[in-house]
């Protein structure tokens, strides 16, 4: 048998290797009724059209850490993967498809558009997950879940029928966002803001008594065909005496009125502002507070309606110049000004939205609200990490206005709502009555007891808000309705990993839709993290073009090499990870430190394994407390330390901090220290202490691996496989996690050796000054008046001797006499000597510094020259200035550090 590794790391084989084993063998499977208590995450899910971007990446690097860590635990854990159907993404993508061949989906008509659905999303709907399968994530993919399936689509019927039985569901008559492009309703979430330059332009309103006009300002000339008032502010002294009167409005000839509304501010434009209820939110809701009319100008495809006069048929954009124009022509026309201002774009239509008055279905909110209110305030729950959130998720729960949940396409789920044509006469309002029902047979049945035999039923054309869907993620996809095992073992999931900037669009409507449908929070904690950031620290975006492909990063670097960066770039939960890269070179410093991370947990196991003897942790079994030696003793210590402060970082969702302790403690405390220590025992003729140090290799070999598995997953397992040939039927993936044992933690212990360590450490460092070459081993006097530090030096003399290359040792409280020349450091309170004589040339060491010296100074003299020419600073470009900064502070470190050792010799 031979137990060890290949010479080389080789992450892509491995990788897929292990990505291939635990899905074949469904490793990740959840069952119900296993023991352990239940543990449950599911995916925040993609967007079907989508592909991997660094937010999936980062964000299932999060969850996957944390469930593999609970698995470990013992927990019942599923960790339940799957996307959403994005209905006006994917109906967008066909729509654009059509347009190519030259066709519109009204020709295909609604069955063979769903139909072409349908056979996009076998074709190209899988591309996301089978990217996140690169990601090594441990989910069960046996219960991959999508909002379209039908199980899904049942608990979409259950929750509307449901809600609408309730009276909480109904049709109205109100602004929306409205896509010109896909001529449908938009969320919130869909809508990009961006700065636009445009223009602010200023126009009379003339008195219709004719005793003058007032000024107004607008960014969209043409709703102006809409105007039913103009405003001003109550405690506005310039206006009190036009309040009441009226204004006719130019082009349209319609008189309306001048009003008062705390709403308006004095300060923008004239101070004076036009309304428009059929065409902005603050409009609207002044217009409802003065029962001013609705006039709407605009079409559904962004033209403009009848209601807009001579302009009727026109784009909204050729309207815009014509409006303007014609209010030029006659004289209304003041000023017009260059603006920048914030415009709403449509996120899949890429045209701006208009704020349009439009028949939808709607959710009366409050009820839903008041008891995710309830839930929050009485238990705090859901929890959330950070605390800082929970007053803006509050704050948005008090603030919500009723949710518009229809949408004017056809990829989704369609509204089960019929009407009788006869009942309608030609028109459909918000006062057309609906049949509610799950199926048309169901809709027939009401309708001929309600309207008769022979009632004419058509369905609602429009799909539901995807969000509607989404919002049942947590227990739609547990088999709710349906009491199921998985819905009584796994509901309400135990934590939602998600960015901060869905917790209203998404996380709101989960815990306002859980909590009415089943009557409980659907997760117990929320950790919302920050976004990615690029080099300079700027949000990742496709409009920015500072995007990085993350499968480019895992072909190069590896999946373990980019999860551990971002999981250890986590400085705080809720804060953002800066990710630099060289889009030069498509490097990244900061992965490649982690694929190093890798290559020397690799490189340690290949000679940890090398020394073993062929024997497996179990085989050489555990180490006698009593027997072990100083070094021995102090690994143990802190790798107890490092399990309980792993431990306590994971189970406070301290992901960063647990990341930096685990690679300080494996590079620093495991490789370069113990193995290091340790070597001559494993190369000597001792057999006893040669089996101490084999059987506490591989205690904390074992343990490392088990302490890093959520972290880095394949690497951990294809070691932990070769360490133990524990077969093909177990993995380290379903293995228990360092417990903590107190017993193995001696922090006295782990305070001397530190000491030790800073002794070994001191010494080399002083070596390294002087250029001693590595092969001359040479004379060390320690001094110290300490008793304790002194008998720690004294225990760990051998040590000393091994790693600084010592054949000299010398371990005294006072210097009695003169040692001659030395070079000295210190460490604590132990001064650390090197006697020079028949070492080094000390006039030579110190003319080689002195001429170091002085080409450093004259970089400080020169770089400084230049700092201080204020032409320099204020002409060169701003790079060009920042790097003479920061050459002349490495300069002046370079000549501090070369004094000091001067001043040492």
């Amino acid at each position: 048998m031979t137990v060890n590794l290949p010479a080389q790391y080789d992450p892509q084989q491995t990788e897929a290797k292990w990505q291939q084993y635990w899905e074949d063998h469904q490793v990740f499977k959840a069952d119900p009724n296993a023991p352990g208590d239940p543990y449950c995450v599911v995916i925040p899910p993609p967007n079907v059209t989508g592909s991997l971007h660094m937010g999936h990446a980062f964000e299932s690097a999060l969850i996957d850490t944390l469930v593999r860590y609970q698995r470990m635990q013992g927990r019942n854990t599923l960790w339940l993967p799957g996307t959403d159907h994005a209905s006006i993404a994917v109906q967008s993508i066909l729509d654009r498809q059509l347009k190519a061949e030259g066709q519109h989906r009204d020709d295909l008509g609604r069955e063979k558009f769903l139909e072409r659905a349908w056979t996009w999303k076998a074709e190209s709907g899988g591309k996301i997950t089978n990217q996140l399968r690169r990601l090594g994530v441990s989910v069960d993919w046996t219960r991959e879940r999508f909002t379209l399936d039908e199980g899904l689509s049942e608990a979409v019927l259950e929750a509307f029928i449901r809600l609408y039985n309730d009276g909480l569901i109904y049709r109205g008559n109100y602004l929306v966002n409205w896509c010109p492009e896909s001529q449908s309703a938009v969320s919130d979430l869909e809508v990009d803001q961006k700065e636009v330059n445009g223009h602010l332009w200023h126009f009379r309103y003339p008195l219709s008594d004719g005793s003058g006009f007032v000024e107004v300002a607008t960014t969209r000339p043409e709703t102006m065909l809409g105007d039913t008032a103009v405003a001003v502010n109550p405690k506005d002294p310039r206006y009190e005496s036009l309040i009441g009167k009226t204004l006719t409005l130019p082009l349209m000839n319609r008189e309306i009125p001048i009003i008062a509304d705390e709403l308006v501010d004095r300060e923008f434009g004239t101070g004076c502002v036009k309304v428009t209820p059929a065409h902005d939110p603050n409009d609207f809701a002044m217009g409802q507070r003065h029962n001013l009319p609705q006039i709407n100008i605009m079409n559904k495809d962004g033209s403009l309606n009848e209601n807009a006069g001579e302009f009727e048929g026109q784009d909204r954009f050729v309207a815009r110049k014509n409006v303007v124009q014609r209010l030029d022509e006659g004289g209304f026309l003041v000023k017009v000004e260059d603006y920048s201002h914030s415009v709403p774009y449509s996120e899949r239509g890429k045209v701006p939205v208009e704020p349009l008055l439009s028949t939808q279905w709607y959710i009366k909110i409050r009820p839903l609200a008041e008891f995710a209110l309830s839930c929050l305030d009485d238990d705090n729950s859901p929890q959330l990490v950070p605390e800082r959130w929970r007053k803006v998720y509050r704050d948005w729960l008090v603030n919500l206005q009723d949710w518009c949940i229809s949408r004017q396409l056809w990829w989704g789920h369609q509204i089960p709502a019929w009407y009788v044509v006869s009942e309608t006469e030609g028109d459909i309002t918000d006062d057309t009555p609906f049949i509610v029902a799950k199926s048309e047979a169901e809709a027939t049945e009401k309708a001929r007891e309600r309207f008769g035999d022979g009632a004419d039923l058509v369905r609602d054309p429009d799909v539901l808000d995807t969000w509607f869907s989404s919002g049942l993620w947590p227990f739609s996809t547990m088999g709710w309705p349906h009491n199921t095992e998985d819905f009584e073992t796994y509901f309400p999931t135990s934590t939602l990993v998600t960015g901060f900037d869905i917790i209203f669009f998404w996380v709101a409507r989960m815990t306002m839709m859980s909590g009415y449908l089943t009557g409980k929070m659907p997760f117990q904690d929320v950790y919302i993290h920050g976004l990615v950031r690029d080099e300079n620290n700027q949000k990742m975006s496709k409009s920015k073009g500072n995007g990085i492909d993350p499968l480019l990063l895992i072909n190069k670097y590896g999946t373990d090499a980019l999860r551990y960066t971002l999981i250890r770039e986590v400085a705080g939960a809720g804060q953002d990870v800066r990710l630099e890269y060289d889009r030069q070179k498509d490097e990244s410093v900061s992965v490649e430190a982690s694929r190093n991370f890798t290559n020397k947990l690799w490189n340690a196991s290949r000679f940890v394994m090398l020394y073993l003897d062929e024997q497996t942790p179990q085989q050489l079994g555990t180490p006698n407390p009593e027997a072990l030696e100083l070094a021995d003793r102090w690994i143990l210590s802190r790798f107890g330390k490092t399990v309980e402060t792993t431990c306590d970082y994971l189970n406070h969702y301290g992901f960063g901090e647990a990341a930096k302790g685990l690679y300080e403690f494996i590079w620093g405390d495991f490789c370069d220290w113990y193995i290091e220590l340790v070597k001559p025992r494993l190369q000597g003729d001792d057999g006893d202490s040669k089996r101490l140090a084999q059987q506490t290799l591989a205690f904390v070999l074992d343990g490392i691996l088990k302490l890093l598995h959520p972290f880095l997953p394949h690497i951990t397992e294809e070691v932990w496989q070769v360490l133990t040939q524990s077969g093909d039927e177990v993995c380290l993936a379903t293995q228990t996690y360092p417990q903590i044992d107190e017993a193995l933690i001696d922090d006295e212990l782990e305070s001397g050796f530190e000491l030790l360590i800073g002794a070994i450490r001191t010494i080399r460092n002083l070596r390294a000054e002087l250029e001693i070459k590595p092969s001359l081993k040479i004379a060390v006097i320690l001094q110290s008046q300490s008793d304790r530090e002194r008998g720690i030096l004294q225990r760990g003399q051998a040590y000393i001797e091994n790693l600084a290359k010592v054949d000299s040792f010398t371990l005294t409280d006072v210097l009695e006499e003169e040692p001659g020349q030395t070079i000295a450091g210190v460490v604590g309170t132990i001064q650390v000597l090197i006697p020079l004589a028949g070492v080094v040339d000390i006039e030579e060491i110190r003319a080689k510094i002195e001429k170091r010296l002085t080409k450093a100074q004259a970089e400080v003299n020169s770089y400084a020259g230049r700092l201080s020419n204020a032409n320099f600073v204020d002409k060169a470009p701003e790079a060009v200035v920042e790097g003479a900064r920061a050459a002349l502070a490495e300069a002046e470190t370079q000549v501090a550090m070369l004094q000091n050792r001067l001043s040492r010799l």
